[in-house]
């Protein structure tokens, strides 16, 4: 049956979950479909407590869940999702059949049965999956169309009813104890403890020194040509048959592991080189090995994003954008996939092109298989590649920037995993001699000969060490054999420290977290967008820092509860929703031994055990969460750097302080910077910092007020103040406010004088009136310094004119129009290169509401966490990209005017007129009254992330 035809079944209405999706659907059905999107999740558990139907109260409404009954999710429609339901429907009842075609995963088939719940089709609803969007697997779609799969409905059920309880329950606690608005969640929480782990680890490391040598050495022959060069370089590996120390033999504590190793220091390796000057070196041995290299397996999500990330600088949400978008135009197959392995159409596809491309020679005899290492892998449709039954490559595809790059990437990965394999040879070769002190010394050379590329011609992956060899990287050594003498050309002493343990990138996170199976492939590029929105991460270049926040919270999770963060315990929750989705495990059973504790028969190392790490306490969720006078607030939140100084996370930010030499009296306190990586946090940098001004800095008495001055450093920059004296009322119709100012650009806090402090607190000065009595001011504002006459307000040109610019000169100012275009471009505050992209210069420049990034094109506002100073370029390409993927901002439409009507007689006009205006006046009181409803019940219920 053609789907193309309208045939006796009438209209079907089709359903999708985005617009795009539907748009490129909609061309490959007939006149008989209705394609239209949900846009979404449609219904979804309460995001506040005002969301609640009112016959729900207590616990209920809290969670959104009813507990005491089989953990029952209370559902409700979006609130932006009601006229879209409601067109929804309306297309329903012109139809005669319904295919839910959402994505063919779980969430997919969550919402394709929330779409059935809501809806209550009373036609015929099939479920229509597919894996690519082409025309072919559209209409083969349409004629198999299968059954709402419920175990899959169920599982994801569980899973949101699982994350709400943990987000729900948790976040408060996290309120309480350490700040207002913090989130936990079941993998956020865990994904933010590695991060912490990793800089806890730099923090604790201890440098080590070592030293070796290096040595270049000739044969003594003219090279003939490149593949037999006449010398080459090795490093020195044994004295006198002990290995020579280098960086894996140390401990992160700087200490050597073991003693067999001989651990060189300066003066030791500079002694040794001197002693090699006059030795005769020879080969001591030549070995050869075959070198073989597999291709490497297509793309599934998690090494996609980490490809993505080493070869393109995308993070993971970037990837995933960019990647939802050719799925959805029909470029590429689904991008949410646990799966390597690939449909004989796809084989087929990439084998004629591999003939095409790279010739016969580059083809295997046997199509390659590439089995998934991914445990309960579930989103098996199939691995992520070019869509159809003939890939396009990728100057075919139209496309450009992001989505031309990242379908390149996907393109030449899925030809290259059906070639042939890389072959060629790793030769090693050592070199001895004895030094003037009678020590037997040995040198190691490695080389590698690549004879046929294979599928290397095609695709070589990156890698996250930027020091590491990539495959197709050749080291020529020359033909030498065992004897053949040679001459050392230079003896090098070389140093070298070890280092700390990198921090994650996000294509490492995602890596570690996918090795110890926690969470899912498809969530991690939110789960890390999630830590980095809610402060606990900031990005340095590429690397993931933790914040000083991220500590305390972290700090509370693993001592009060410390199961909930354990990693195999959130790797077994996994295994246990893989179990419910399989029909092997029951959901309500499990929900009760995770939320209420342990019950008789319960597996051991089940979720009965989400207690304390001390594994004493098998109590459940509920439990934990109640009882929370075992927390110590303070403790928590504090980090001795020493026996004096300790860092405190307070609800305003990070700080140090050093407990006073006198009882009773208070301590020193210093703010410490919000960007802080918390591995540069060293005892001399917080001594630095509490050395720095803070406080009242006290300048002297105002002469004609007698009250105290002094400069203060606050949250918006240094400023200046006075002390009101006692019993100065604060509050009420007779409430004093003490004069403030912020200081000029020119001032600082170690530098601030009585007389800068008067001169600032004269602000705003009076210069004079006008011809008309309206009296001008200079003064100092946001933008600058200012000139105000009534409403009218002129720019001065420097902050110095506002105690110096007279009344002439400021009728002067005031006599020129008012400059409306604009001024003289400021020069960039940094260059970053050209943006890959638009292939245009991107430049920092400083805007009306801050910093930002530009190529011209694009303009894009440097976020919270982002530095003028520190900002890599990598990171200004991702901020204009991120722009350029939002799209220009829609400007709301004005309404226009309804022409005119026909004057109507007096008396009427008058009285419809009234009542025009009384209706609009209380539908407006209404709106209003409902809008401030929901605004209180909002602020009342904030709502956690979950995940």
């Amino acid at each position: 049956m053609s789907p193309s035809s309208e045939t006796a079944h009438g209209k079907r209405l089709v359903i999708v979950e985005s617009p795009a999706k539907a748009k490129t659907i909609k061309g490959y059905l007939g006149p008989g479909y209705i394609v239209e999107a949900s846009v979404g999740h449609i219904r979804d558990l309460p995001g506040t407590a005002a969301e609640v139907p009112d016959q729900y109260t207590g616990e209920v409404r809290r969670l959104g869940v009813d507990v005491d009954h089989d953990f029952a999710p209370i559902y409700v429609v979006n609130a932006d999702k009601k006229s879209q339901v409601s067109k929804l429907k309306a297309l329903l009842k012109e139809s005669d059949e319904l295919f839910l075609a959402t994505d063919e995963d779980r969430e997919g088939e969550a919402i394709a049965w929330h779409l059935q719940e809501v809806l209550k089709p009373k036609v015929p609803v099939k479920r229509m999956v597919f894996h690519e969007i082409t025309k072919a697997a559209i209409q083969e779609a349409v004629a198999n169309p299968r059954e709402l799969n419920q175990r899959l409905v169920d599982a994801q059920e569980t899973r949101r009813i699982l994350d709400r309880l943990y987000g729900y329950e948790v976040s408060p606690v996290l309120w309480k104890k350490v700040m207002p608005k913090l989130s936990a969640g079941r993998v956020q929480s865990v994904a933010t403890r590695l991060v912490v782990e990793r800089e806890r680890e730099r923090i604790a490391f201890r440098t080590a020194s070592y030293w070796d040598l290096t040595g270049t050495f000739g044969t003594g022959r003219t090279a003939a040509d490149a593949a037999n060069p006449e010398s080459f370089g090795a490093r020195l590996s044994t004295v006198d048959g002990k290995r020579i120390a280098s960086g894996r033999d140390f401990g992160s504590d700087g200490r050597i592991k073991s003693a067999s190793t001989l651990h060189l220091d300066e003066t030791a390796a500079r002694a040794l080189a001197a002693a090699l000057e006059q030795t005769a070196f020879s080969v001591r041995s030549v070995e050869s090995k075959p070198y073989r290299r597999s291709p490497y397996a297509p793309f599934r999500t998690t090494t996609l994003q980490q490809e993505a990330s080493r070869k393109l600088g995308f993070g993971a949400k970037r990837t995933m954008q960019v990647a939802q978008k050719l799925y959805e135009n029909g470029f590429i197959t689904y991008m949410r996939t646990d799966s390597t392995t690939l449909s004989e159409t796809a084989i087929t596809a990439a084998r004629v092109q591999v003939t095409q491309l790279y010739g016969a020679d580059y083809l295997p005899d046997a199509p390659r298989t590439y089995a998934s290492k991914v445990k309960n892998a579930q989103e098996a449709h199939e691995a992520i590649r070019p869509s159809g039954d003939r890939f396009r490559t990728p100057a075919e595809t139209g496309l450009s920037s992001d989505e031309f790059r990242l379908y390149e990437l996907i393109w030449m990965r899925t030809v290259a995993s059906q070639m042939k394999d890389a072959v060629g040879q790793s030769v090693t070769v050592k070199v001895g001699g004895r030094a003037a002190t009678g020590q037997d010394v040995e040198f190691s050379a490695s080389g590698k000969i690549i004879t046929f590329h294979g599928f290397l011609k095609a695709y070589v992956e990156g890698a996250d060490d930027p020091n590491a060899e990539l495959d197709d990287r050749e080291r020529r050594l020359p033909q030498v054999t065992e004897g053949d003498p040679l001459a050392a050309e230079q003896l090098n002493p070389e140093g070298h420290s070890t280092k700390p343990p990198a921090r994650y990138t996000e294509a490492s996170l995602v890596k570690e977290l996918e090795d110890r199976e926690i969470g899912r492939p498809s969530t991690y590029a939110s789960i890390i967008d999630t830590i980095i929105n809610r402060k606990y991460v900031f990005k340095k270049g590429t690397a993931l820092v933790p914040s000083f926040l991220s500590f305390a919270v972290v700090n509370l999770l693993e001592k009060h509860f410390g199961r909930l963060v354990d990693y195999d315990f959130t790797a077994r929750m996994e295994d246990d929703l893989d179990r419910i989705a399989a029909g092997e495990a029951q959901s309500v059973p499990w929900l009760k031994r995770f939320y209420f504790g342990g019950v008789e028969g319960a597996a051991e190392g089940g979720a009965a055990e989400a207690g304390n790490g001390d594994g004493d306490h098998l109590g459940g969720l509920k439990e934990l969460v109640t009882d929370l006078g075992a927390i110590d607030a303070r403790e928590i939140s504090s980090f001795p750097l020493n026996d004096e100084i300790t860092l405190r996370v307070g609800r305003y930010g990070p700080y140090v302080e050093k407990a006073s030499q006198v009882e009773g009296e208070p301590g020193q306190r210093a703010d410490v910077p919000d960007e802080m990586p918390p591995d540069e946090l060293t005892v001399e940098l917080a001594e630095e910092l509490l050395a720095k001004p803070s406080g009242d800095f006290e300048l002297g008495q105002d002469p004609e007020s007698g009250n105290q001055l002094v400069a203060k450093d606050g949250r918006y920059g240094p400023y200046v103040t006075e002390i009101l004296p006692e019993g100065t009322p604060k509050t009420g119709k007779n409430a004093v406010k003490p004069r403030t100012a912020s200081l000029l650009k020119t001032m600082s806090l170690d530098t601030v004088t009585l007389a800068d402090a008067l001169r600032l607190l004269s602000l705003p000065r009076v210069v004079g009136t006008d011809a008309e009595g309206v009296e001008i001011t200079a003064q100092n504002g946001r933008y600058g310094p200012y000139l105000k006459k009534g409403t009218d307000s002129r720019s001065l040109t420097d902050e110095e004119q506002m105690f110096t610019v007279t009344l002439e000169e400021a009728l002067a100012i005031y006599a020129q129009p008012k400059q409306r275009g604009r001024a003289a471009a400021a020069p960039p505050l940094k260059e970053l290169g050209n943006d890959p992209v638009s292939e245009r210069p991107v430049v920092v420049k400083d805007g009306r509401f801050g910093p930002y990034v530009t190529d011209g094109e694009t303009n894009a506002t440097l976020r919270k966490d982002d530095d003028v100073e520190t900002i890599t370029p990598e990171r200004g390409y991702e901020l204009l990209a991120e722009k350029r993927a939002r799209g220009p901002v829609k400007k709301k439409a004005v309404a226009k005017k309804a022409p005119a009507k026909k004057a109507a007689p007096a008396k009427t006009a008058t009285a419809k007129k009234t009542a025009a205006k009384k209706t609009t006046t209380a539908k407006k009181a209404t709106t209003v009254k409902k809008t401030a409803a929901k605004k209180v019940a909002a602020k009342k219920t904030a709502a956690p992330d979950e995940s």
